[in-house]
């Protein structure tokens, strides 16, 4: 019996970044607020480049904590959606259909959010990293720390709670 042959990495790496861009997409706060994905594998890191309009003390100067908050909030929405996803996204068998199931895709709704700012946010660019703590049927917990020059002095985290949309629950069940 012979293997199927893989498939070329350019390929994966395609049908990954096609996917994250449409989750992206699906969040139009995400082009206000400059925020952009750096992907590595399966790992996302959120950025949120420096703008004026992400200001909110000049006297300091320090980001906005609602700006600080919603870029830990879209980091985690989009953490969870992609890790859910991820084994449909690298099936190469739904590989035709993965637009077409992504774009089905909704979000998961946000049950709540606590942010804990650590300390001001700098005039400069902004990363997160979210961890998916726990996810089920019914509701997924995800942990975000955020950080400008040195990852190891974090300026704020969070921890939300999240509802699991059926198309979430229905595509991480499909695959296992």
């Amino acid at each position: 019996m012979i293997k199927p042959r893989p498939e070329p990495v350019q390929v994966i790496k395609q049908r990954r970044d096609e996917a994250l861009g449409v989750l992206v997409s699906s969040i139009p706060y995400i082009q206000f607020l400059g925020v952009s994905f750096d992907r590595r594998g399966d790992e996302l890191t959120a950025i949120m480049r420096y703008s004026d309009k992400l200001i909110g003390n000049p006297g300091l100067p320090a980001l906005h904590g609602g700006a600080i908050a919603a870029f830990l909030e879209i980091s985690a929405v989009i953490e969870l959606s992609w890790s859910s996803l991820w084994k449909e996204i690298e099936t190469p068998s739904d590989a035709a259909q993965g637009t077409s199931i992504l774009s089905q895709i909704e979000l998961p709704k946000t049950i709540d959010f606590t942010v804990d700012y650590l300390r001001s946010g700098l005039p400069r660019d902004a990363y997160a990293r979210a961890r998916v703590t726990r996810s089920g049927r019914r509701y997924a917990s995800v942990f975000v720390e955020a950080w400008q020059d040195n990852r190891d002095r974090m300026f704020a985290q969070a921890k939300g709670h999240f509802l699991t949309p059926k198309s979430l629950t229905a595509a991480k069940g499909s695959v296992s």
